[in-house]
């Protein structure tokens, strides 16, 4: 079975082919290892290798596991990249990064309230419905020049947009949306690509790839 560091150096191999052909500088494309449901002794080679951005679901779940992993690692990032519920918004702002999962009003206020208490103030992507589909969350693409003014008034940081294609179909019509989007709105994060499909997210813009199965593979 390949290593975790062998699977880290063939993934940033792939990554920057597609920057090459793309015609974008490597470090422009953040990988997120997303290390949801992987113990921490899964998580501890991909560290050792040089990975140093991960991705988490659940706030319960990152907080059983990452504030030991940073005593040891302290300058790992640790970014949440499933659906926030508005009553974690506090542990949240706490334990994370970045949140790309930014997907209603009640939670962008949580979020505002607790980043103002905190006096911490954690980047966001807004989670875009690009596929129509409200069982995954996001905001509808008309409705998402209110919430940019929401968030700007409630001093809520948003970096970028994010999203999930709807699966079973090919995903660069949806990413090349997000991307066009980013740009009307001048954002310059797109949180876009997973295992399957980051090659061609990379190549339409993505700034970020979060990918989980190629680096720890299947569960």
């Amino acid at each position: 079975m390949d290593s975790a560091a062998t699977r880290f150096a063939e993934i940033n191999d792939r990554i920057a082919h597609a920057c090459g052909i793309a015609g974008r500088k490597l470090e422009d494309v953040t990988l997120v290892a997303v290390s949801k449901t992987h113990a921490v002794e899964a998580i501890e080679p991909l560290l050792q290798a040089g990975c140093r951005v991960f991705g988490e679901n659940r706030v319960q779940e990152a907080g059983a596991k990452w504030p030991a992993l940073r005593e040891r690692w302290p300058d790992a990032e640790l970014h949440l990249v499933g659906r926030l519920q508005s009553n974690k918004a506090a542990e949240a702002v706490a334990l994370f990064d970045c949140i790309h999962s930014l997907d209603r009003p009640s939670l962008l206020s949580a979020l505002a309230r607790e980043m103002d208490k905190a006096g911490r103030q954690v980047p966001c992507f807004i989670q875009v419905d690009v596929g129509e589909e409200p069982q995954k969350g996001g905001y509808a693409v008309p409705d998402l020049p209110g919430l940019l003014q929401q968030a700007r008034e409630a001093q809520v940081p948003v970096v970028g947009l994010m999203c999930v294609p709807p699966l079973g179909i090919e995903a660069a019509p949806f990413f090349a949306l997000l991307d066009k989007l980013a740009r009307d709105h001048g954002l310059p994060g797109r949180s876009m690509g997973m295992s399957g499909d980051f090659e061609t997210a990379i190549m339409l813009g993505a700034t970020h790839v979060r990918l989980g199965t190629a680096l720890f593979g299947e569960r």
